[in-house]
């Protein structure tokens, strides 16, 4: 009996030190891991992806995805919601959506409601609770989502016009975002809210051709710290945006693309809950199909 207990607490010994290397050997990884490659790149047809690494006036890893909404095979896709419920939308994570409709590229969207964020154990929305956007949004004809005062939208049609805050006559697909960045190629500044964060936005160049995504991961010292908004909308402007909203950041900053088999294959570093890697479910989305590279 003697040898088993003393058996039983090398056993349990032996855990205890595997546990705390390996979760010394996480946080080392979390605090010091390398930034990837700087890289620019055609990951589908109509569909280029650059990533750039910033050191000034802080770490900033930058992602940009340029779609141009001329290449044959391009079309776009807002989250589909139910008007006919009080909250229109099942929450879901950017892969979840793109994997959930076969799209080859997904950003997370619109600021969403209810949400908090106090733990690990306690937070809302998991994946599947009821959430609703803060602004307009529509998916292919159907409005969700009431036009909330103050808050740019943008919308696209069929046929892959696009621009912001003038509808094309009935609404196809809508997304709605916090506040313009640029307008009319200039990049404006004095934000109210303006710290270092995760961010994500949209923007069009000047004659709508490209539809420009924009994310910056952040809140990962040692890695990536984020950007103010102003510096944001000069990321814009630099990578040829004329025009361009805010979307949700913060954690909820995730860019997406389809990998092998279907699977999504995260292009940033989320970072939900203070967990680099951990994907938020968030309420809406806007999503892109192409053709693979010939």
């Amino acid at each position: 009996m003697k040898a088993l207990r003393k058996k039983s607490c090398v056993a349990i010994f032996l855990a205890v030190t595997a546990l705390g290397i390996f979760g010394s050997g996480g946080w080392l990884w979390i605090k010091f891991r390398p930034q990837p490659a700087p890289t620019q790149e055609m990951i589908f047809q109509g569909v280029e992806y650059i990533r750039e690494m910033r050191n000034s006036p802080r770490p900033m890893l930058i992602h940009v995805i340029k779609v141009d909404l001329k290449t044959e095979g391009i079309r776009t896709l807002v989250t589909p919601g139910d008007p006919k419920v009080e909250l229109s939308l099942n929450a879901q994570t950017t892969s979840q959506f793109l994997e959930g409709y076969a799209l080859q590229v997904a950003v997370n969207g619109d600021g969403f409601t209810p949400w908090h964020s106090n733990s690990l154990w306690n937070y809302y929305p998991h994946a599947g609770d009821p959430v609703d956007p803060i602004g307009f949004a529509a998916s292919r004809g159907e409005a969700y989502a009431e036009v909330e005062k103050g808050h740019p939208i943008l919308y696209l049609t069929s046929n892959n016009k696009a621009r912001f805050n003038a509808a094309f006559g009935n609404t196809y697909n809508a997304i709605s975002g916090s506040e313009m960045l640029v307008r009319n190629g200039q990049a404006l500044k004095n934000f109210s809210e303006n710290e270092p964060q995760p961010r994500s936005a949209v923007a069009l160049n000047q004659s709508a051709r490209y539809l420009i995504l924009v994310i910056v991961d952040g809140r990962q010292p040692g890695y990536s710290m984020g950007a103010t908004l102003d510096e944001l909308a000069e990321i814009i402007t630099f990578y040829g945006g004329y025009n361009a909203m805010n979307l949700d950041g913060g954690g909820s900053s995730t860019l997406v693309k389809e990998g092998f088999f279907g699977r999504a294959e995260v292009l940033n570093s989320p970072i939900d809950n203070q967990i680099p890697g951990r994907e938020r479910a968030v309420a809406n989305h806007l999503g892109i199909w192409a053709k693979p590279l010939e």
